[in-house]
């Protein structure tokens, strides 16, 4: 290392495991914790020290011969002292042990954070971690990293979990928490390197206050003002040019007076010429103030956890209403918004056997996306998630880790024994309702609506030709991601050793 040159504390957002519903956005935007956690590390750690954060889904760097972000370069040419892992999905926590157990050999420091780490300390301690911190790492992440520079004691760095004389300790308060979410800093995404963003995630609340069985984000919200979300975003614009934004609190209806004010502050200063995704509750639509302040302020797509039109389902996961409604809520969302439906096929009942076929479990999901006409859709198996109650309720019929690794925690594999259904149709149900829904129809549609692009244009204007155009160009990358799903070996070799 050159002399006097600062130490550097590097953060990793682990690559997926494989292509799935979410690569292609991943490529345009990042996860908001790590870029949160540097911006704090930043600013706490003195003039010794550099912070930077590398997403390997958003990467244009050096690669191994894998394809992935080659490590062993990257260390090579700008030696981190200390690294730090996102472990916020499940389903990429083995790329963190394998990255950790290298930077361990090359004698780094190795911090996790994210709920996977936060569930299971004692694993993630097991795999070349040092630290797992529980909560708003924000608040103790400098003290941390020059602790772990100095070699010091970890015990005064409150909610962390290390190893100590082989046994587990865990640092009190076990969860930390600010109540002044106001007082963090913006995230700076200046710090990721190797990365463009287009779509940039910003949010204001954390936790949820609904109970979903198979949801692992627990407790009471914490929220930050609509001031402070809407001054994060003028210092976007005003610094990186940004225009498009991801808010992405699980449920932005949980402080209705705070997210209206930012809405209306945004449409103060901006108009509609920004733009805004953001997750809502199906629920939502009873307030036409939020709705409205939504739309005026430039929000053009919504993600809704309609989870299942079937109401057994429904009363399984906890959400909390049923279908009758679903269908006429949909409509009205409609009128506001471009809406992408997501769904959890092939839930398993509690205490009994599901009366419905798999075949009636397609019909009906078929029936309710084509009477509520959405724009875009992803379907899921049932994850039983560390944390969660529906791992607990499931208990010895989650297959276990030899068998389906972390890895396969995305949606994409079934997890568990089903009871109602054979292995094969449970494992192929959510594809195939995808397949049913992306068609390769929308490419002939494509190529119409161009060329009678003038004449759509003066009957019902851009906004309503643009909205149907666009729609063909996703459901037609949305059949392409299904085709190649469908051609997977390694799906029906799975299948066959989940049936032996």
């Amino acid at each position: 290392m050159e002399a006097n040159k600062p130490s550097l504390f590097r953060i990793i957002v682990p690559a997926f495991p494989g292509i799935n519903v979410f690569t292609r956005q991943a490529k345009a935007t990042t996860a908001l914790g790590p870029i949160m956690v540097a911006a704090a590390a930043n600013k706490s750690l003195g003039l010794g020290w550099r912070v930077e954060v590398v997403d390997e889904n958003n990467y244009r760097g050096p690669r191994d011969n894998d394809m992935l972000p080659d490590h062993a370069v990257l260390q090579k040419s700008d030696p981190a002292k200390i690294v730090g892992f996102y472990c916020g999905l499940t389903s990429t926590i083995e790329r963190v042990w394998d990255l950790a157990k290298f930077y361990k050999e090359q004698g780094v420091s190795v911090i996790a954070g994210g709920w996977h780490a936060h569930y299971r300390p004692e694993e993630t301690l097991e795999h070349n971690i040092d630290v797992v911190v529980h909560g708003d790492a924000e608040l103790i992440i400098g003290q941390l990293v020059e602790s772990l520079a100095r070699k010091e004691s970890l015990e005064n760095v409150s909610g962390i979990s290390f190893r100590q004389d082989r046994e587990v300790k865990r640092n009190a308060p076990f969860m930390l928490k600010n109540e002044n979410l106001d007082s963090f800093p913006y995230p700076d995404f200046g710090l990721l390197r190797f990365a463009k963003v287009r779509i940039y995630p910003i949010g204001r609340i954390r936790g949820c206050g609904e109970n979903c069985e198979f949801c692992s984000v627990k407790g009471k919200p914490r929220y930050a003002s609509g001031k402070h979300l809407y001054d994060t975003v003028r210092w976007l614009v005003e610094t990186r040019g940004a225009r498009r934004f991801f808010i992405v609190d699980d449920r932005l209806e949980q402080d209705l007076r705070g997210t209206i004010d930012f809405f209306q502050r945004i449409y103060n200063k901006y108009g509609n010429r920004l733009c805004f995704t953001v997750q809502i509750r199906l629920g939502v639509v009873k307030n036409v103030a939020l709705l409205d302040a939504m739309k005026k302020a430039g929000v053009r797509h919504v993600c809704v956890g309609f989870e299942s039109p079937i109401d057994e389902d429904l009363k399984a996961m906890r959400k909390g209403y049923l279908s009758l409604h679903m269908i006429e809520w949909t409509k009205v969302l409609r009128r506001y918004f471009w809406i992408h439906g997501m769904f959890i096929a092939a839930y398993p009942l509690k205490g009994q056997q599901s009366s419905l076929r798999p075949e009636e479990i397609v019909r009906r999901f078929r029936r309710f996306i084509r009477r509520a006409r959405l724009d875009s859709i992803q379907v899921l198996l049932p994850v039983p998630l560390v944390g969660t109650d529906l791992r607990k309720r499931l208990g010895e019929r989650v297959f276990p880790l030899n068998l389906v690794p972390w890895r396969m925690y995305d949606g994409t594999y079934l997890c568990f024994r089903p009871d109602s259904m054979s292995v094969e149709e449970s494992q192929w149900i959510g594809i195939k309702l995808m397949g049913s829904f992306y068609r390769r129809i929308s490419l002939v549609r494509i190529g119409i609506r161009t060329i009678i692009f003038p004449l759509d244009f003066l009957i019902r204007g851009w906004s309503k030709w643009h909205h149907s155009w666009r729609r063909d160009i996703v459901n037609y990358y949305g059949y392409l991601l299904v085709r190649k799903r469908l051609r997977k070996k390694r799906d029906r070799d799975f299948i066959g050793i989940l049936e032996q």
